[in-house]
């Protein structure tokens, strides 16, 4: 059986709490056994090397060094880590280590909640499969700091409404790459847990979740 840890905390805004037993249930749907964890010393235990997925839902926060270090080492080791909005993509702001396993960072946010459009930029690919080809999205559209390495699947272009100087930008939205041995999925969208009632955002987030997770042995 496939085991997963999901660790969440950091600001009450995004309703970590909520989306770790959202994310659990989805996990256990598919067979996984589930550890749910609310304090970033789960990191730091050596048995996550043996887990086949990690979920950090842990906006804003601080992690230690030995817990980055042990994560990192799991995550370059095989263990898949994948996750969504501020939860995975605005953790820890002060660990470069963390955001370069991620492949990006959070910096803005213009206008806070808007009405924008996701376009997916990757068909082909089994996790976008059947997602319609651009679809409405009102949430934070997150403007982020992206490596150049991740494999891009789907995007969101700024308008300039609500900061005139990034018009037309291009920005990710959803992206997978791999970090040493282990797979990385992040999504931008779900800043709160009724988001995860749009069938977009679920079955993406769902899809990329099973993408990371390191098979059973």
């Amino acid at each position: 059986m496939r085991e997963a840890l999901i660790v969440w905390g950091g600001w009450s805004g995004h309703e970590p709490e909520q989306g770790a037993k959202i994310v659990a249930a989805m996990l256990e749907e598919e067979g996984f056994k589930t550890y749910v964890e609310a304090t970033t010393e789960a990191f730091a235990d050596p048995a996550i090397a043996d887990m086949s997925l990690i979920v950090p839902i842990y906006t804003m926060s601080k992690i230690e060094k030995e817990e980055l270090d042990n994560l990192n080492r799991a995550v370059q080791g095989g263990v898949g880590l994948a996750g969504y909005h501020g939860g995975m993509g605005d953790a820890f702001r002060d660990a470069v280590e963390y955001q370069f396993m991620v492949g990006g960072q959070w910096v803005a946010h213009p206008g806070n909640i808007i009405d924008y459009t996701v376009e997916v930029t990757r068909p082909d690919d089994p996790i976008m499969a059947g997602i319609p080809a651009s679809f409405p999205y009102r949430s934070e559209q997150y403007y982020m700091h992206v490596d150049p390495s991740n494999e891009v699947l789907a995007t969101t272009r700024f308008t300039g409404e609500h900061a005139s100087w990034i018009d037309g930008v291009v920005m990710p939205v959803v992206w997978k790459r791999r970090h040493g041995l282990g797979r990385v999925f992040y999504s931008s969208l779900g800043h709160v847990a009724s988001e995860f009632d749009v069938p977009e955002m679920r079955t993406i987030l769902k899809r990329g979740l099973l993408w990371a997770a390191r098979p059973a042995a």
